[in-house]
């Protein structure tokens, strides 16, 4: 990744850009020391260190991933040092992914321990895309259990929730995925206040139930629809109380095995705002590589026709990066092409309270891709600095 510190002030000319609100024509993004300075009439004459010609293309925020397990052939949960975490920002950039929260999927605590210190490492480096950590677990539902190993689901004790809050700031964004079977409302209030954002997820729990869980500052749900309650006639469940708070963001898998595009549909059309569906990839290690499988736990992950999953058929993450996330909700679901980018934009930035991300608006991060037309990537930038060229430009016109 291209660590190069970018000019002062740089002109993007000659795309289409989305802002991650609305579509603008004949404009100029300037850049002026890593932020968005302004969008400028086209035909400007600019006083710029650099000009550079996106004709023919789209531009638009970067992805923001707020569930990230692995990529590049390494999984945090195995690796989780300041290297590994470098490396899956690096992979994940190449499908368009600016910023993004390495995820620790149920472990030991003396492995939380290791993931929280690599964060830490990570965030006192600046290193490029990662915004901080989600602890997927261990305090869920064995019911729920998906993927997670139910030998390492546990309460949250005291003594985790003084490591956990007595961590919090040091490692950039914590965000953490409970259940209420494992954890007590007065936890999520203490985890709250300390700068957690605190989602929803691997829970049979009902609406009921979970309602003063939302009242203590839960904001999010995790991967909807998978490991949870489901809607019911006459219980709710996390799927139905996710759908209707306003209060509540959800992540959604969209890679067409997780969750049934019609019932994909029937949520974006469903949810009740401002909190608003956004993409997660949930994605594993394999991402830009050709591996076959690896391991979690102990347990073997087979890699097969797109899908991740255990011995028994248990979908293990998922085999999928944020660009082709878009394609499939804007291709297959139909979602407008500004809504599409948005689901993978400004509305998990938002999820997050990542108001310098997801957009371009002046004060927020030069954090940028440039597509063509059919939504290949042309070039992904981090901060004013381009960081992944995937096509030249006279490529990216034909």
């Amino acid at each position: 990744m291209n660590k190069m510190t970018p000019p002062a002030r740089i002109a993007v000319t000659g795309s289409r850009i989305f802002d991650g609100m609305a579509f603008h024509d004949g404009k100029t993004l300037l850049i002026e020391n890593g932020q968005v300075a302004a969008l400028v009439d086209g035909d400007q004459h600019l006083d710029v260190d650099r000009s550079v010609s996106a004709e023919g293309l789209i531009l638009a925020p970067g992805f923001i991933d707020l569930q990230v397990n692995g990529g590049g052939g390494v999984l945090f949960n195995n690796q989780p040092d300041v290297s590994g975490i470098r490396t899956i920002c690096e992979t994940h950039a190449r499908f368009g992914t600016t910023g993004l929260l390495p995820t620790l999927i149920t472990d030991r605590p003396d492995i939380r321990d290791l993931a929280i210190a690599a964060g830490r490492d990570a965030f006192e480096q600046s290193v490029p895309g990662y915004l901080g950590l989600h602890l997927e677990g261990p305090h869920l539902s064995i019911a729920r259990k998906g993927t997670h190993d139910p030998a390492l689901i546990r309460p949250m004790l005291d003594a985790d929730l003084e490591t956990l809050t007595a961590s919090a700031g040091e490692f950039g964004l914590a965000f953490i995925t409970i259940a209420p079977e494992n954890t007590r409302a007065d936890q999520v209030t203490a985890l709250v206040a300390a700068g957690y954002k605190v989602s929803l997820g691997h829970t049979d729990a009902s609406n009921a139930t979970l309602m003063p869980y939302i009242e203590a500052g839960a904001t999010l749900v995790t991967h909807l629809f998978n490991a949870m309650s489901q809607l019911g006639n006459r219980e709710p469940g996390l799927v139905g109380t996710a759908l209707h708070s306003p209060l509540l963001h959800c992540g959604l898998i969209a890679d067409g095995f997780h969750v049934d595009p019609v019932t994909m549909q029937i949520a974006l059309r469903a949810k009740q705002g401002p909190g608003r569906i956004f993409l997660v990839t949930d994605a594993m290690s394999c991402i830009g590589t050709d591996e076959t499988g690896m391991m979690l736990n102990g347990r073997q992950i087979y890699r097969r026709d797109g899908r991740l999953t255990l011995a028994d058929g248990t979908l293990a993450g998922a085999d999928i990066d944020m660009l082709s996330c878009v394609r499939y909700v804007h291709n297959r679901l139909g979602l407008p092409l500004d809504e599409a980018l948005a689901t993978a934009s400004r509305y998990p930035a938002d999820a997050i309270s990542l108001t310098r991300k997801g957009r371009l608006a002046p004060g927020a991060d030069a954090d940028f891709l440039l597509l063509t037309p059919t939504l290949d990537l042309h070039s992904t930038w981090i901060g004013g600095a381009c960081v992944h060229q995937a096509m030249p430009a006279e490529e990216a016109m034909q």
